[in-house]
């Protein structure tokens, strides 16, 4: 795919161009027809595939009141806004700065419903003050998800999933992505000494991967010389399964440095029984930018581009700063890096309904990650979750929830009395257009291997 006309001209631009260049902003962007299309065409593609995870597109507004979203956003984001005064009220605007603050912000105030799992996603620009020598821009074109009201390994393995996903929908076959837990090196900094404008620096210097600044800090610090050396170690623990190994030495007994790294380990070996571990890259010193991140993260990288694609993480107490505790994940992906980065693009369809709706016990969550992913790959679009147990009485909440997604079918596995090979197929879940009730569920086993061909049937 052609790449678009640069936001920024080069010193060896003519002197008209030259000229052209100071009427336009820096760092904002102008997208010619062609560009323009190609960029359109990418962002259906990732819409579409969120979609077929059953991810529902919001758009958040523009502009929020700067005293309302400051509450879920980093005082080194709030000095990087654009901001301004509101004729009507007189309160201060703010220019989107980060859509998932946005999102955390509408779901707690209710604007979506009191139900969850709430599965979101958009495509937005957000803005952002870069001086112009930093090489970044101020206007970012994005695409992302968020997965609202669950906690558990497989949710974190969801969305992970769902990135990977998107990424190999759009034709991307050499990435990597770094994955961490950021409780890890938080607890390693909190059990140091460091004070708390100490953490702050050594969070910010490891989040950069400088480690003689880190060093410096823990000098100024006289954090010890233990402590120091777990600290420094840590940054440069990446790459595949003996990153966990170490990491558990590291560890030791404490039950905090335990907790993140047994979390980590969780969802790194379900996604590799999913059959992603060759994009997988485990980073213990991964640090997100901002604050909210609280538990597994990640960033996407790739040959030939000297910064991340996209990344994410959990961020469980996020749309609790807004009154609501909700613990969630989700992801951002750089529309223009992708556009750099991709040779092409593929067009496709977007929707707003599921298929169906997938669910299994706890302990089957590997063989719903696998039979959920051999179904959308068929073209059918899945949603997917954890049953409270593997008994009847965890089907009807399922039901529920199928009715609630307006699902054409209901897929259990793992439940009482199935084969290892079969499905349970629940069809007429949702009410017809023109019925005061509900149709009555038709039930049947499946084979799993036939599945696809009976949802096409059902």
């Amino acid at each position: 795919m052609a790449r678009p006309p640069s936001k920024a001209l080069s010193p060896q631009a003519s002197p008209a161009a030259a000229q052209h260049r100071s009427l336009v902003p820096a760092g904002m962007a102008t997208l010619l027809p062609h560009a323009a299309q190609q960029v359109r065409y990418l962002e259906a593609t990732l819409l579409a595939c969120l979609v077929r995870w059953g991810y529902q597109e919001i758009i958040p507004p523009t502009f929020e009141y700067l005293d309302v979203l400051s509450a879920g956003l980093e005082p080194e984001l709030i000095d990087k806004s654009y901001t301004l005064v509101d004729r009507t009220s007189g309160r201060m605007l703010l220019l989107r700065p980060d859509a998932t603050a946005q999102i955390a912000r509408m779901v707690a105030m209710g604007m979506l419903g009191p139900k969850t799992p709430l599965r979101l996603c958009y495509r937005t620009t957000v803005f952002r003050y870069e001086p112009e020598h930093a090489g970044r821009e101020r206007e970012i074109f994005q695409v992302g998800a968020e997965l609202i009201g669950a906690d558990e390994v497989a949710t974190d393995g969801e969305i992970l999933a769902l990135l990977l996903d998107c990424l190999t929908h759009l034709g991307l076959l050499e990435f990597k992505v770094s994955l961490g837990h950021v409780g890890f090196f938080k607890a390693l900094l909190g059990k140091s000494g460091l004070s708390a404008e100490g953490r702050k620096r050594a969070e910010q210097a490891a989040a950069r991967k400088d480690l003689p600044r880190l060093e410096e800090i823990l000098g100024e610090e006289r954090v010890s010389r233990r402590a120091a050396k777990a600290i420094l170690e840590t940054p440069g623990l990446y790459g595949g399964e003996e990153v966990l190994e170490r990491g558990a030495r590291l560890a030791g007994r404490d039950r905090e440095l335990r907790g993140a790294l047994d979390r980590l380990t969780q969802v790194y070996r379900l996604l590799c029984v999913g059959g992603m571990k060759e994009h997988l890259l485990l980073d213990l010193g991964e640090l997100r930018g901002f604050d909210y991140y609280d538990g597994v993260l990640f960033d996407v990288f790739t040959d030939g581009l000297g910064c991340e694609l996209g990344g994410g993480g959990r961020y469980n107490h996020l749309v609790g700063r807004f009154g609501r505790e909700l613990p969630s994940t989700g992801f951002a992906l750089d529309v223009d890096r992708l556009f750099r980065t991709l040779d092409r693009v593929q067009d496709g369809p977007s929707s707003s309904q599921a298929d169906v709706l997938m669910a299994a016990p706890p302990h089957h969550a590997e063989r719903l990650f696998e039979v959920a992913r051999t179904l959308r790959e068929t073209g059918v679009r899945v949603v997917q979750q954890m049953m409270p147990g593997s008994g009847s009485s965890g089907i009807p909440p399922v039901l529920a929830e199928g009715r609630r997604l307006a699902v054409s079918a209901v897929v259990l596995l793992g439940v009482t009395r199935l084969a290892s090979d079969e499905a349970l197929l629940v069809s007429r879940v949702s009410q017809e257009p023109g019925r005061s009730q509900p149709p009555k569920p038709v039930q049947r086993r499946v084979k799993i291997k036939d599945l696809a061909a009976a949802l096409q049937k059902s």
